[in-house]
C-alpha cells in the first residue's frame, strides 16, 4: 500500500494518477510520502475520537429509564433530536469550513460535544437530556459529520478519492470499536455518568491534534492535491449560510438529489436510527446481557471498517448507483431475518448476521459521495451535507418511532420488518438515478 502513497525524489508529471504536480519550476525535491496522507491520518484519528458520542445513546436507554422512570419514547426523542441536528448542521458546517477553515470549525465542534456530554452528569429532567444530548451534542456532532470527511477528501485528493473516502468513513466504525466495549462496561459496573464523562474527555483529547496537525488546503503548505495539479488556495467564501441554502435550492431542482436524499434517509433509518440506537435494548429484551449486546455492536464496527474500505475501492472501479442497489438489497434481507435471531445468548446465526450486516453498515457512503461529486462538482460537499441531513432525519424518525413501538407493542419486531422493506425500496430508487452529465457546474453560481 505504501507504493500508492510513496513519492520518488523526481517529481512526476502533473497528470500522473498517483503523483502530484510541482508548484513551480523551482520547487524543492518532494517528500517521499505526500502530505495529503498525513492530513487523512489526522482526520481519521479525529473522527475516531469524536465517535465516542455515537456509541453511547443505545447504552443510555435502559439506565435512564430505570433511574428517572422516563419512557423509552421520551429518551428516543432526545436521541432523535441529536440525530436530526447532526444531519441538519452538516451542510452549514461544510460551508463554514469554506469560510473559516477546517481546523477552527472542527476544534469548536469537539469542544461543544464535550460540554454537552459532561453537563448531562447533573441533569434531573427529561428536557435537560433533550437540550444537552439532543441539541448541544447534536450541533457539535453535525459539524464533525461525514461532510468533514468529504471536504478533506475533495481538497486534498484527486487520485484515490474513493479509497480515502472509504477509509475516513470507516473511522467512525473504528471509534465505535474502540469505545463501545469500554462504555458498556462502565455503564454496567459504574453507571452511565462515568461513560458520559469519558465521551467528553475523548472529544477534548483530539482538539490538540486538530489544531496542530490539520491543514485546511494543500496550498497552505505549497503542494498540489494528491494526484492533481497545484492551485492557489481560494479566498474565504462569505455568506456560508446563504451559500448552503442556495446550493440546496439549486440541487432540489434536480432528480438525482431527491433520489440520493431518499435512499440515504433509509440508510440512516436502518443504521443509526434503528440498530445503533435500539439493538442493545432489543437484545436485552430477549435476555441477552447488555455487555454481550454491546460487544456484538463493536464486532459490527470491525467488519464495517473492512466493508467501507472495500466499498471505496469498488467505487473507484464500478458504477456507484449499482453498488448502492446491491448494498441496500442485502441490508434489507439481513434485517428481515434479525427478529428470528435474537436470543439470550450469542449463537452462530447471530454472528453471521453481525458479520453480514457489519460489512454493509456504511458501505453506502463512498458511492453516495461519488454520485454527489459527479453530479454537483465543486458544491458536492455541501450537497452531500444536505443528503446527510436526510440520512439523519430518517435516523431521527426511527430512533423515536422505535422507542414508541417498543412502549406500545412490547417488541421491536414491527420496526425490524418495516426497515427491511424500506431498504428494498432504496435499492430500487438507487437504480433509477440517472447517469451524471460529463460536465458539472457550481450550483451556488448557477
Amino acid at each position: 500500500m505504501l507504493g500508492g502513497m510513496a513519492q520518488t525524489t523526481e517529481t512526476p508529471p502533473a497528470d500522473t494518477p498517483d503523483g502530484w504536480a510541482p508548484r513551480s519550476p523551482g520547487t524543492p525535491r518532494t517528500p517521499r510520502i505526500h502530505r495529503a496522507w498525513f492530513v487523512a491520518a489526522v482526520t481519521f484519528v479525529t473522527i475516531i475520537g469524536a465517535a465516542a458520542f455515537a456509541s453511547l445513546p443505545g447504552l443510555l436507554i435502559e439506565p435512564l429509564h430505570e433511574e428517572f422512570d422516563w419512557s423509552r419514547g421520551t429518551i428516543g426523542f432526545a436521541v432523535s433530536v441529536n440525530l436530526a441536528l447532526y444531519g441538519l448542521t452538516a451542510p452549514f458546517a461544510a460551508a463554514l469550513m469554506d469560510r473559516f477553515g477546517i481546523r477552527r470549525i472542527v476544534a469548536v465542534a469537539l469542544s461543544v460535544i464535550a460540554l454537552g456530554s459532561v453537563l448531562t452528569v447533573w441533569m434531573t429532567a427529561a428536557w435537560q437530556l433533550v437540550l444537552l444530548w439532543g441539541v448541544l451534542v447534536g450541533l457539535g456532532s453535525g459539524s464533525m459529520a461525514l461532510a468533514f470527511a468529504a471536504t478533506v477528501t475533495n481538497r486534498w485528493f484527486v487520485g484515490r478519492r474513493g479509497l480515502v473516502t472509504g477509509i475516513l468513513t470507516a473511522a467512525g466504525a473504528s471509534g465505535q470499536l474502540v469505545f463501545l466495549p469500554l462504555l458498556s462496561w462502565l455503564v454496567e459496573h459504574h453507571g452511565w455518568r462515568p461513560a458520559a464523562v469519558t465521551v467528553a474527555l475523548a472529544a477534548l483529547a483530539v482538539v490538540p491534534f486538530v489544531w496542530l496537525l490539520l491543514r485546511d488546503h494543500p496550498a497552505d503548505v505549497g503542494l498540489a492535491p494528491y494526484g492533481g495539479e497545484y492551485a492557489d488556495k481560494p479566498a474565504p467564501v462569505t455568506g456560508a449560510a446563504r451559500r448552503a441554502v442556495t446550493v440546496l435550492f439549486k440541487a432540489a431542482r434536480t432528480g438525482p438529489f431527491w433520489l440520493l436524499a431518499g435512499t440515504f434517509a433509509i440508510c440512516g433509518a436502518s443504521t443509526n436510527g434503528l440498530v445503533k440506537t435500539h439493538f442493545v435494548p432489543a437484545a436485552h429484551d430477549h435476555g441477552m446481557p447488555v455487555t454481550a449486546a454491546a460487544g456484538l455492536l463493536a464486532v459490527i464496527g470491525v467488519f464495517d471498517v473492512v466493508g467501507t474500505i472495500a466499498s471505496g475501492w469498488f467505487t473507484d472501479r464500478f458504477e456507484a448507483r449499482r453498488l448502492l442497489a446491491v448494498y441496500y438489497a442485502l441490508r434489507g434481507i439481513s434485517l428481515l431475518f434479525l427478529p428470528m435471531l435474537l436470543a439470550p445468548s450469542v449463537h452462530p446465526p447471530m454472528l453471521f448476521f453481525i458479520v453480514f450486516y457489519g460489512l454493509d453498515w456504511v458501505a453506502t457512503v463512498p458511492p453516495t459521495i461519488a454520485l454527489c461529486r459527479e453530479h454537483y462538482g465543486e458544491d458536492s460537499a455541501i450537497v452531500f451535507g444536505w443528503v446527510l441531513a436526510s440520512h439523519q432525519v430518517g435516523a431521527a424518525v426511527v430512533a423515536f418511532a422505535g422507542g414508541v413501538a417498543r412502549d406500545v407493542f412490547g417488541s421491536y419486531d414491527l420496526v425490524w420488518y418495516a426497515s427491511g422493506a424500506l431498504c428494498a425500496a432504496a435499492a430500487l430508487m438507487a437504480l433509477v438515478i440517472r447517469r451524471p452529465r460529463k460536465e458539472t457546474v457550481s450550483l451556488a453560481g448557477a
